[in-house]
């Protein structure tokens, strides 16, 4: 008797594989998908049948004539802010994801101006220091939108006009087809630019925080009504893929600005100048090393003396 076998589909193949052939793989799709994005962006571009798109739409939306230029010294401090608490953060969510034995846990007092009924619940340290960390970034970032408004620098990051779509469009074939836009961004962003700053602004910051807050303690667990309405699986479902995003983000944006006039670049938003020279850079160097020592020492063995000032640490 003749028996015919199926061929496996391709997350079955995926299952089946070890962890770092896993890796491999991915790493070798991105690569591939890659290389067709870049061929295809170039045969358009060279085929000529996008010319007059990209002429009508080169790549930046138009502004309004009372938007600002340059970069006020207070925006230097919440970037650098904004870096040093989302790396941090980054860290101990990644953390909190995935160590299954957590090192030390933290008990709040239940005592002082925040009381609760019953015995406050327990948490991992690395959960501690990652809702301490969340709750800095989000006074950043109210400081940082307040200032944005309060400048009239918002229009340089929120889309005032709809042409910012056919330019973002045009830009992304620009940047895929390893032509990048002219940049000038001491007078504006490019539309591509522009609406990657006001989707982590103004959507995924305020998605990390709400998913984040769902899935804290400060959320009244026992309100029936309130968690049907937003239940625990839709935080989850947003938060992780809210946190690949930022990183994605980081990634790209750090990349891009030292890819595309790096002294430049770095000077407009380190030292607040349009010029090449090196304060930036050295800024920005400075700025690195304060965010990679923070890194280390965001151990248990250091953060447990903070952590007690709050409340109780132990073992277990």
């Amino acid at each position: 008797m003749v028996t015919s076998k199926t061929n496996p589909s391709k997350e079955h193949v995926l299952s089946k594989m070890g962890p770092q052939t896993r890796k491999i793989a991915i790493a070798a799709a991105a690569v591939v998908l890659i290389v067709l994005v870049v061929a295809s962006a170039k045969w358009l571009r060279g085929s000529g049948t996008i010319d007059g798109f990209l002429t009508v739409y080169p790549g930046h939306a138009m502004l309004p004539t009372t938007a600002p230029t340059g970069f006020p010294s207070w925006l230097g401090w919440q970037h650098f802010l904004n870096l040093f608490f989302l790396v941090l953060i980054i860290r101990s969510g990644w953390r909190v994801r995935r160590v299954s034995r957590p090192d030390a846990y933290w008990t709040r007092n239940n005592s002082g101006l925040i009381r609760t009924k019953g015995a406050p619940g327990k948490i991992s340290l690395d959960l501690w220091i990652h809702l301490l960390l969340d709750a800095f970034w989000l006074i950043n970032g109210v400081v940082f939108v307040g200032l944005l408004i309060a400048t009239g620098h918002w229009v340089r990051i929120v889309p005032t006009s709809w042409d910012v779509f056919p330019n973002a469009l045009s830009a992304a074939l620009q940047y895929a087809s390893l032509d990048w836009p002219t940049e000038n961004g001491w007078v504006s962003y490019n539309a591509l630019q522009l609406l990657a700053y006001f989707l982590i602004v103004f959507v995924a910051a305020p998605l990390a925080f709400m998913s984040g807050i769902r899935m804290s303690g400060i959320w009244p667990q026992n309100n029936r009504r309130l968690n049907k309405v937003y239940p625990m699986t839709l935080a989850r479902a947003v938060h992780f893929p809210v946190m690949i995003f930022f990183v994605v983000f980081v990634v790209t944006h750090v990349f891009l600005v030292l890819a595309t006039g790096a002294l430049r670049n770095l000077n407009h938003i380190y030292a607040g100048a349009d010029d090449n020279g090196w304060l930036g850079f050295w800024l920005f160097l400075g700025s690195l090393v304060v965010i990679s020592a923070a890194v280390a020492l965001a151990r248990p063995v250091f953060i447990r003396p903070i952590a007690s000032l709050m409340g109780t640490v132990s073992k277990r």
